[in-house]
Protein backbone atom coordinates (compact mmCIF):
# COMPACT_ATOMS: atom_id res chain seq x y z
CA UNK A 1 0.00 0.00 0.00
CA UNK A 2 1.10 3.16 -1.00
CA UNK A 3 0.16 5.49 1.92
CA UNK A 4 -1.49 8.95 2.23
CA UNK A 5 1.14 10.24 4.39
CA UNK A 6 4.20 8.99 5.99
CA UNK A 7 5.75 11.03 8.94
CA UNK A 8 9.32 11.98 8.01
CA UNK A 9 10.79 10.62 10.58
CA UNK A 10 14.59 9.77 10.84
CA UNK A 11 16.77 9.02 13.47
CA UNK A 12 17.19 12.48 14.97
CA UNK A 13 13.50 11.83 15.85
CA UNK A 14 14.01 8.80 17.47
CA UNK A 15 16.71 9.56 19.89
CA UNK A 16 15.25 12.57 20.60
CA UNK A 17 12.33 10.51 22.11
CA UNK A 18 14.80 7.86 23.48
CA UNK A 19 16.39 10.57 25.72
CA UNK A 20 12.92 11.82 26.78
CA UNK A 21 12.34 8.03 27.94
CA UNK A 22 15.69 7.83 29.82
CA UNK A 23 14.70 11.13 31.61
CA UNK A 24 12.96 11.62 35.13
CA UNK A 25 10.26 13.31 33.38
CA UNK A 26 7.63 12.58 30.97
CA UNK A 27 5.61 15.33 31.11
CA UNK A 28 5.27 18.62 32.43
CA UNK A 29 9.34 18.71 31.61
CA UNK A 30 11.24 21.73 29.52
CA UNK A 31 10.97 20.63 26.55
CA UNK A 32 7.16 21.50 26.26
CA UNK A 33 8.47 25.42 27.04
CA UNK A 34 11.26 24.78 24.76
CA UNK A 35 9.08 23.82 21.93
CA UNK A 36 6.83 26.29 22.19
CA UNK A 37 9.42 29.15 22.35
CA UNK A 38 11.02 27.69 18.92
CA UNK A 39 8.18 27.55 17.64
CA UNK A 40 6.68 31.17 18.43
CA UNK A 41 10.41 32.66 17.35
CA UNK A 42 9.89 30.61 13.88
CA UNK A 43 6.68 32.29 13.09
CA UNK A 44 7.94 35.24 14.84
CA UNK A 45 4.96 35.54 17.23
CA UNK A 46 5.52 36.60 20.58
CA UNK A 47 3.63 33.66 22.44
CA UNK A 48 2.63 29.48 21.88
CA UNK A 49 0.88 27.44 23.42
CA UNK A 50 1.10 23.69 23.25
CA UNK A 51 -2.18 21.67 23.07
CA UNK A 52 -3.09 17.95 22.87
CA UNK A 53 -4.50 19.17 19.28
CA UNK A 54 -6.08 21.52 17.17
CA UNK A 55 -9.73 21.07 18.35
CA UNK A 56 -8.68 21.42 21.85
CA UNK A 57 -6.74 24.38 20.81
CA UNK A 58 -9.48 26.23 19.18
CA UNK A 59 -11.71 25.58 21.65
CA UNK A 60 -9.63 27.17 24.29
CA UNK A 61 -9.24 30.23 22.06
CA UNK A 62 -12.80 30.87 21.77
CA UNK A 63 -13.24 30.46 25.55
CA UNK A 64 -9.97 32.58 26.18
CA UNK A 65 -11.95 35.34 23.86
CA UNK A 66 -15.42 34.67 26.03
CA UNK A 67 -17.44 33.36 22.83
CA UNK A 68 -20.37 30.88 24.34
CA UNK A 69 -24.27 30.11 23.92
CA UNK A 70 -25.72 32.50 21.61
CA UNK A 71 -22.57 33.72 19.77
CA UNK A 72 -21.21 32.70 15.98
CA UNK A 73 -18.55 32.12 14.44
CA UNK A 74 -18.07 32.45 10.35
CA UNK A 75 -15.88 29.34 9.15
CA UNK A 76 -15.69 27.28 5.99
CA UNK A 77 -18.09 24.45 5.48
CA UNK A 78 -14.08 23.09 3.16
CA UNK A 79 -12.14 23.00 5.92
CA UNK A 80 -10.60 20.35 8.81
CA UNK A 81 -13.61 18.69 10.59
CA UNK A 82 -12.18 18.12 13.93
CA UNK A 83 -10.94 22.06 14.06
CA UNK A 84 -14.14 23.61 13.00
CA UNK A 85 -15.94 20.97 15.81
CA UNK A 86 -14.68 23.39 18.36
CA UNK A 87 -17.32 26.13 17.71
CA UNK A 88 -20.25 23.74 18.46
CA UNK A 89 -18.02 22.17 21.54
CA UNK A 90 -18.08 25.84 22.52
CA UNK A 91 -21.79 26.25 22.92
CA UNK A 92 -21.24 28.98 19.89
CA UNK A 93 -23.02 28.37 16.14
CA UNK A 94 -20.41 27.79 13.43
CA UNK A 95 -22.19 29.44 10.31
CA UNK A 96 -20.35 28.53 6.87
CA UNK A 97 -19.69 30.66 3.94
CA UNK A 98 -18.73 29.76 0.37
CA UNK A 99 -15.34 29.50 -0.68
CA UNK A 100 -13.74 30.75 -3.75
CA UNK A 101 -13.64 28.19 -6.51
CA UNK A 102 -10.16 28.50 -7.63
CA UNK A 103 -7.68 28.57 -4.30
CA UNK A 104 -10.61 26.78 -2.06
CA UNK A 105 -10.35 29.13 0.76
CA UNK A 106 -13.38 31.35 2.64
CA UNK A 107 -14.30 33.69 -0.36
CA UNK A 108 -14.64 37.48 1.44
CA UNK A 109 -17.54 38.68 -0.04
CA UNK A 110 -19.65 35.46 1.05
CA UNK A 111 -18.22 36.24 4.46
CA UNK A 112 -19.25 39.39 4.68
CA UNK A 113 -22.84 38.59 3.72
CA UNK A 114 -23.00 35.89 6.59
CA UNK A 115 -22.05 38.56 9.30
CA UNK A 116 -25.06 39.58 11.89
CA UNK A 117 -25.29 41.19 14.81
CA UNK A 118 -24.44 37.85 16.45
CA UNK A 119 -20.99 37.42 15.00
CA UNK A 120 -17.97 37.52 17.10
CA UNK A 121 -15.17 35.87 14.90
CA UNK A 122 -13.95 34.43 11.78
CA UNK A 123 -12.48 31.49 11.62
CA UNK A 124 -10.51 31.20 8.14
CA UNK A 125 -8.30 28.40 7.06
CA UNK A 126 -5.36 28.18 4.57
CA UNK A 127 -6.94 24.77 2.76
CA UNK A 128 -4.45 22.63 1.14
CA UNK A 129 -1.39 25.08 1.65
CA UNK A 130 -2.95 27.84 0.10
CA UNK A 131 -3.42 31.04 1.82
CA UNK A 132 -6.75 32.19 2.56
CA UNK A 133 -7.12 35.99 1.31
CA UNK A 134 -5.91 37.68 5.07
CA UNK A 135 -6.19 41.32 3.95
CA UNK A 136 -9.63 41.11 2.99
CA UNK A 137 -10.48 39.20 5.86
CA UNK A 138 -8.68 41.42 8.19
CA UNK A 139 -10.19 44.29 6.69
CA UNK A 140 -14.01 42.69 7.39
CA UNK A 141 -12.86 41.76 11.01
CA UNK A 142 -11.62 45.04 11.60
CA UNK A 143 -14.45 46.97 10.37
CA UNK A 144 -16.89 44.98 12.14
CA UNK A 145 -14.87 44.74 15.16
CA UNK A 146 -14.28 40.69 15.12
CA UNK A 147 -11.81 38.57 15.82
CA UNK A 148 -10.08 36.87 13.19
CA UNK A 149 -9.03 33.34 13.73
CA UNK A 150 -6.56 31.58 12.16
CA UNK A 151 -6.24 27.59 11.24
CA UNK A 152 -3.14 26.82 9.64
CA UNK A 153 -2.40 23.02 10.25
CA UNK A 154 -2.31 22.53 6.45
CA UNK A 155 -0.19 25.44 5.20
CA UNK A 156 2.87 25.57 7.76
CA UNK A 157 5.79 27.53 5.97
CA UNK A 158 3.22 29.02 3.21
CA UNK A 159 3.30 32.68 2.67
CA UNK A 160 1.06 35.56 1.68
CA UNK A 161 2.69 38.75 0.20
CA UNK A 162 5.99 37.35 1.67
CA UNK A 163 4.29 36.77 5.48
CA UNK A 164 4.47 33.25 7.06
CA UNK A 165 0.88 31.58 7.57
CA UNK A 166 0.05 31.77 10.97
CA UNK A 167 0.93 35.46 11.63
CA UNK A 168 -2.38 36.81 10.40
CA UNK A 169 -4.82 35.76 13.33
CA UNK A 170 -5.29 37.37 16.36
CA UNK A 171 -4.84 33.95 17.61
CA UNK A 172 -3.87 31.12 15.43
CA UNK A 173 -4.16 27.08 15.57
CA UNK A 174 -2.30 24.62 14.47
CA UNK A 175 -2.56 20.31 14.70
CA UNK A 176 0.57 17.89 14.66
CA UNK A 177 -1.23 15.13 13.64
CA UNK A 178 -0.98 13.24 10.34
CA UNK A 179 -1.40 14.48 7.44
CA UNK A 180 0.95 17.14 8.62
CA UNK A 181 4.41 17.65 7.09
CA UNK A 182 5.19 18.24 10.88
CA UNK A 183 4.36 15.67 13.12
CA UNK A 184 4.16 14.92 16.89
CA UNK A 185 1.80 12.03 16.92
CA UNK A 186 -1.05 13.81 18.18
CA UNK A 187 -0.79 17.82 19.70
CA UNK A 188 -1.46 21.27 18.44
CA UNK A 189 -0.46 24.71 19.65
CA UNK A 190 -1.85 28.13 19.50
CA UNK A 191 0.17 31.29 18.91
CA UNK A 192 -0.73 34.69 19.73
CA UNK A 193 0.62 38.33 19.86
CA UNK A 194 -1.77 39.47 22.29
CA UNK A 195 -0.60 38.81 26.18
CA UNK A 196 -4.08 38.85 27.71
CA UNK A 197 -5.05 36.00 25.29
CA UNK A 198 -2.03 34.11 26.03
CA UNK A 199 -2.28 34.33 29.56
CA UNK A 200 -6.09 33.27 29.48
CA UNK A 201 -5.23 30.33 26.94
CA UNK A 202 -2.78 28.87 29.76
CA UNK A 203 -4.93 29.48 32.18
CA UNK A 204 -7.78 27.26 30.68
CA UNK A 205 -5.49 24.92 29.06
CA UNK A 206 -3.60 23.53 32.71
CA UNK A 207 -1.72 24.26 35.83
CA UNK A 208 2.19 23.79 35.88
CA UNK A 209 3.33 21.77 38.45
CA UNK A 210 4.72 24.82 41.01
CA UNK A 211 0.66 26.09 40.97
CA UNK A 212 -0.79 22.96 42.29
CA UNK A 213 -0.68 24.87 45.21
CA UNK A 214 -1.80 28.50 44.37
CA UNK A 215 -5.21 29.95 45.61
CA UNK A 216 -5.06 32.48 43.21
CA UNK A 217 -5.54 30.52 40.18
CA UNK A 218 -6.98 27.29 41.83
CA UNK A 219 -10.32 30.26 40.82
CA UNK A 220 -9.81 28.47 37.50
CA UNK A 221 -10.80 25.20 36.26
CA UNK A 222 -8.74 24.48 33.62
CA UNK A 223 -8.68 21.21 30.95
CA UNK A 224 -5.48 20.00 31.87
CA UNK A 225 -4.88 20.17 28.18
CA UNK A 226 -1.31 19.77 27.72
CA UNK A 227 1.13 17.72 26.06
CA UNK A 228 3.60 15.31 26.90
CA UNK A 229 7.45 15.78 26.52
CA UNK A 230 7.37 13.24 24.01
CA UNK A 231 5.36 15.05 21.55
CA UNK A 232 7.28 18.00 22.43
CA UNK A 233 10.49 16.05 21.74
CA UNK A 234 8.97 15.05 18.27
CA UNK A 235 7.77 18.24 17.29
CA UNK A 236 10.70 20.68 18.39
CA UNK A 237 13.37 17.82 16.07
CA UNK A 238 10.50 17.90 13.26
CA UNK A 239 10.98 21.95 13.50
CA UNK A 240 14.45 22.04 13.22
CA UNK A 241 14.78 19.82 10.24
CA UNK A 242 11.81 22.21 8.32
CA UNK A 243 13.50 23.46 5.37
CA UNK A 244 14.99 19.46 4.71
CA UNK A 245 11.50 18.14 5.14
CA UNK A 246 10.29 21.14 3.01
CA UNK A 247 12.64 20.52 0.36
CA UNK A 248 11.85 16.60 0.14
CA UNK A 249 8.64 17.32 -0.47
CA UNK A 250 8.78 20.02 -3.17
CA UNK A 251 10.73 17.24 -5.44
CA UNK A 252 7.12 14.83 -4.67
CA UNK A 253 5.21 18.12 -5.95
CA UNK A 254 7.98 18.56 -9.22
CA UNK A 255 7.68 14.55 -9.70
CA UNK A 256 3.78 14.88 -9.68
CA UNK A 257 3.87 18.04 -11.67
CA UNK A 258 5.74 16.44 -14.69
CA UNK A 259 3.00 13.18 -14.36
CA UNK A 260 0.31 15.08 -14.16
CA UNK A 261 0.75 16.75 -17.75
CA UNK A 262 0.21 12.97 -19.08
CA UNK A 263 -3.35 13.59 -17.58
CA UNK A 264 -5.21 15.82 -20.46
CA UNK A 265 -7.24 18.24 -19.01
CA UNK A 266 -6.15 18.14 -15.29
CA UNK A 267 -6.68 21.06 -13.78
CA UNK A 268 -3.22 21.98 -12.16
CA UNK A 269 -2.38 23.72 -8.25
CA UNK A 270 -3.94 26.72 -8.79
CA UNK A 271 -2.26 29.90 -6.45
CA UNK A 272 -3.48 33.29 -6.51
CA UNK A 273 -1.33 36.52 -7.08
CA UNK A 274 -0.83 37.70 -3.84
CA UNK A 275 0.38 34.23 -2.89
CA UNK A 276 4.63 34.23 -2.18
CA UNK A 277 4.69 30.32 -1.34
CA UNK A 278 2.27 27.42 -1.14
CA UNK A 279 3.85 24.09 0.61
CA UNK A 280 1.02 21.47 0.35
CA UNK A 281 -0.74 20.01 2.21
CA UNK A 282 -1.50 16.71 0.15
CA UNK A 283 -1.41 16.48 -3.64
CA UNK A 284 -4.93 17.52 -4.52
CA UNK A 285 -6.64 17.08 -8.10
CA UNK A 286 -9.80 18.06 -9.38
CA UNK A 287 -11.58 16.24 -11.64
CA UNK A 288 -13.48 17.30 -14.64
CA UNK A 289 -17.24 18.31 -15.10
CA UNK A 290 -17.71 14.65 -16.01
CA UNK A 291 -17.41 13.39 -12.72
CA UNK A 292 -19.92 13.41 -9.98
CA UNK A 293 -19.52 13.17 -6.56
CA UNK A 294 -20.64 8.81 -6.67
CA UNK A 295 -18.04 8.52 -9.72
CA UNK A 296 -14.84 10.40 -7.94
CA UNK A 297 -15.75 8.08 -5.16
CA UNK A 298 -15.12 5.37 -7.87
CA UNK A 299 -12.04 6.65 -8.56
CA UNK A 300 -11.03 6.69 -4.77
CA UNK A 301 -12.10 3.27 -4.27
CA UNK A 302 -10.13 1.39 -7.40
CA UNK A 303 -7.08 3.65 -6.77
CA UNK A 304 -7.75 1.42 -3.40
CA UNK A 305 -7.78 -1.80 -5.00
CA UNK A 306 -4.58 -0.74 -6.85
CA UNK A 307 -3.12 -0.69 -3.18
CA UNK A 308 -2.78 3.18 -3.44
CA UNK A 309 -4.37 5.24 -0.86
CA UNK A 310 -6.50 7.93 -1.75
CA UNK A 311 -9.40 10.05 0.27
CA UNK A 312 -12.32 12.76 -1.05
CA UNK A 313 -11.35 16.26 -0.28
CA UNK A 314 -13.52 16.76 1.41
CA UNK A 315 -16.89 16.24 2.84
CA UNK A 316 -18.55 19.48 3.17
CA UNK A 317 -19.17 20.23 6.54
CA UNK A 318 -22.83 21.86 6.26
CA UNK A 319 -24.18 18.15 4.91
CA UNK A 320 -22.81 15.65 7.75
CA UNK A 321 -25.21 15.07 10.30
CA UNK A 322 -24.51 17.10 13.07
CA UNK A 323 -24.29 20.49 11.08
CA UNK A 324 -27.97 19.29 9.61
CA UNK A 325 -29.08 19.54 12.84
CA UNK A 326 -27.95 23.22 12.97
CA UNK A 327 -30.88 23.44 9.58
CA UNK A 328 -27.93 23.43 6.86
CA UNK A 329 -29.20 21.62 3.51
CA UNK A 330 -28.19 20.74 0.34
CA UNK A 331 -28.10 23.30 -1.90
CA UNK A 332 -26.12 25.77 0.23
CA UNK A 333 -22.93 26.52 -0.29
CA UNK A 334 -22.75 25.53 -4.37
CA UNK A 335 -19.42 25.99 -4.77
CA UNK A 336 -18.11 24.47 -2.11
CA UNK A 337 -20.38 21.66 -3.04
CA UNK A 338 -19.14 21.55 -6.30
CA UNK A 339 -15.04 21.49 -5.70
CA UNK A 340 -15.89 18.41 -2.94
CA UNK A 341 -17.47 16.66 -5.19
CA UNK A 342 -14.48 16.79 -7.53
CA UNK A 343 -11.83 16.88 -5.02
CA UNK A 344 -9.21 13.67 -4.48
CA UNK A 345 -5.79 13.66 -2.14
CA UNK A 346 -3.56 11.73 -3.69
CA UNK A 347 -0.20 10.26 -1.73
CA UNK A 348 1.73 13.17 -1.01
CA UNK A 349 4.86 12.61 1.49
CA UNK A 350 8.91 12.38 1.76
CA UNK A 351 9.34 8.56 1.19
CA UNK A 352 7.53 8.73 -2.49
CA UNK A 353 9.72 7.90 -5.40
CA UNK A 354 9.43 9.49 -9.33
CA UNK A 355 8.18 5.33 -9.66
CA UNK A 356 6.09 5.90 -7.12
CA UNK A 357 3.78 8.75 -8.25
CA UNK A 358 4.15 7.91 -11.70
CA UNK A 359 2.28 4.49 -10.85
CA UNK A 360 -0.17 6.77 -8.76
CA UNK A 361 -1.50 8.97 -12.28
CA UNK A 362 -1.65 5.97 -14.55
CA UNK A 363 -3.42 4.06 -12.06
CA UNK A 364 -6.09 7.58 -11.97
CA UNK A 365 -5.92 7.59 -15.32
CA UNK A 366 -7.07 3.94 -15.81
CA UNK A 367 -9.64 4.41 -12.81
CA UNK A 368 -11.24 7.52 -14.43
CA UNK A 369 -11.82 5.28 -17.37
CA UNK A 370 -13.18 2.46 -15.71
CA UNK A 371 -15.85 4.99 -14.19
CA UNK A 372 -17.20 6.05 -17.65
CA UNK A 373 -15.48 9.61 -17.32
CA UNK A 374 -12.44 9.41 -19.88
CA UNK A 375 -10.38 12.48 -19.91
CA UNK A 376 -10.82 15.02 -16.71
CA UNK A 377 -11.76 17.88 -18.69
CA UNK A 378 -11.59 20.80 -15.74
Amino acid sequence: MIPLSDPDITPAEIAAVDRVLRSPRLSNGPLTEQFEAEFAAYLGRKYAIAVPGGTIGLLLCLKACGIAAGDEVIASSYSYRETAHAISLAGARPVFADIDYWSGTLAPQKVEERITSKTRAILASNINGHPAAWLALRDIASGHNLLLLEDFTEAVASRYKGQLVGTFGDVAVFDFAQPSLLTCGEGGIVVTDDIDLAVALRRHRSHRPDERASVTVGSAAPYQAGISDLSAALGLTQLRRIDEILERRRLIELHYAMHMQSFEGIKPPYVEPDVTEVNWFLYVVHLGTRFSCSSRDAVVEDLRVEQVEAAAYSRPLHLQRHYFDLDYRRGELPVTKKISDRAVALPFHTHLTDSHVKFIIETMKDASINVGAGAAIY
